[in-house]
């Protein structure tokens, strides 16, 4: 019997499978900063007394907030991802494997 992880194949298209909401807000918060992620998205958790904790709370009870952080995520991945890769090429052009 094939042993791989169920939940695998179900989202296998999912760029947010297995990411935390507590992680994307870490992150989103570390890059942007509470005022500039208000300023992206217009939510009073963000701009007033803004916390991990009571933004959590806030998101997990508001399905439209929490996809709009979803969405900033997921944009803001692909960009560090390809920043990555432009800097892995930047340091290896030729591509030579040793």
């Amino acid at each position: 019997m094939d042993k791989e992880n169920p939940q695998e194949k179900t989202q296998p298209n999912n760029p947010l499978h297995g990411v935390k909401l507590i992680t994307i807000l870490e992150e989103l918060v570390e890059h942007y900063g509470w005022e500039r992620l208000a300023e992206k998205i217009n939510i009073n958790c963000f701009k007033k007394d803004p916390s991990i904790k009571s933004s959590l709370t806030f998101l997990r009870k508001t399905p439209w907030a929490r996809d709009e952080v979803e969405r900033l995520y997921i944009f803001f991945d692909k960009k560090r991802q390809l920043k990555q890769a432009k800097a892995r090429q930047k340091h290896d052009p030729g591509g030579a494997i040793e």
